[in-house]
């Protein structure tokens, strides 16, 4: 009867180290691929949020300027226009 809790107590012992040397190369494995991921998007310059609402930001303000502008123009170029002048044509 010792002998077999000895054996049960040992092969539990093992599978409990087993399970420990998994779950340590489960981390070196998630370590290393987190590692590679972060080199990857370092080397992609990306753009934060903030950094990309900014100029979203900034480019919808050009835009309305630009758009107000076209609309100014016209009117200047409307209100500069001479008044069309009709011609005379000879009766014959």
């Amino acid at each position: 009867m010792a002998t077999r809790n000895r054996i049960i107590d040992d092969a539990a012992r093992m599978a409990g180290g087993a399970l420990g040397t998994l779950a340590g190369f489960k981390r070196e494995a998630e370590a290393h691929v987190r590692q590679q991921f972060e080199r990857l998007l370092a080397g992609l310059d990306l753009v934060t949020r903030d950094e990309f609402e900014a100029v979203k930001a900034m480019a919808a303000k050009a835009r309305a300027e630009q758009e107000a502008m076209g609309k100014r123009l016209a009117a200047l170029e409307k209100a500069a226009k001479p008044p069309a002048r009709r011609r005379k044509t000879k009766s014959s």
